[in-house]
């Protein structure tokens, strides 16, 4: 699955000039939900990469997957085309399909409920607005090397915040 979202409103931003295009591969992990958390993000441009990770003592799995994206989008520092890839469905259907609706809706969801999460999206949709993003889903735990990696910096970080040491 792969969402191409350039325009619509609060989901993409200019278009970046100089063919400037940065890969990033996150994901996020959840012992109980909620329960202590972690997410992990890879950044790539020409070449170069930079693992991020981190934590938080009491969460959900849905919030580390947009806090791992969030977390990569602040590291870029002028707009640029960028390839999102994530396990979560969660992640690449609420910027491809469901939160135009839900800003139409004064952020309530289909049901008219509030939308979970809501400061996340909000932080989310304005990071993204400064780029061209293409949102792309893979399965997890499927051998893609770099969601691999993800999952493995979330489940760290996870045991970081959680008192233990990672491996």
């Amino acid at each position: 699955m792969s969402a191409r979202h350039e325009r619509a409103p609060g989901t993409s931003g200019p278009a970046a000039g100089g063919g400037t295009t940065v890969e990033i591969f996150c994901d996020g992990a959840c012992s109980g939900n909620p329960g202590p958390g972690g997410y992990g993000a890879i950044l790539r441009y020409n070449g170069h990469e930079k693992e991020i990770r981190g934590g938080e003592p009491h969460t959900t799995n849905n919030r580390m997957e947009l806090t791992a994206a969030i977390e990569a989008l602040r590291r870029l520092t002028r707009p640029c085309r960028v390839i999102v890839t994530t396990d979560s469905q969660y992640l690449v259907k609420g910027m491809t399909e469901w939160v135009a609706g839900w800003q139409r809706r004064g952020w309530l969801n289909s049901k008219k409920e509030p939308v979970l999460n809501r400061e996340l999206w909000e932080e989310l949709v304005a990071l993204a607005s400064r780029h061209a993003i293409e949102w792309r889903w893979v399965r997890g735990h499927d051998g893609h090397a770099e969601n691999e990696r993800c999952d493995t910096l979330a489940r760290e970080a996870l045991l970081e915040v959680n008192g233990k040491k990672g491996s």
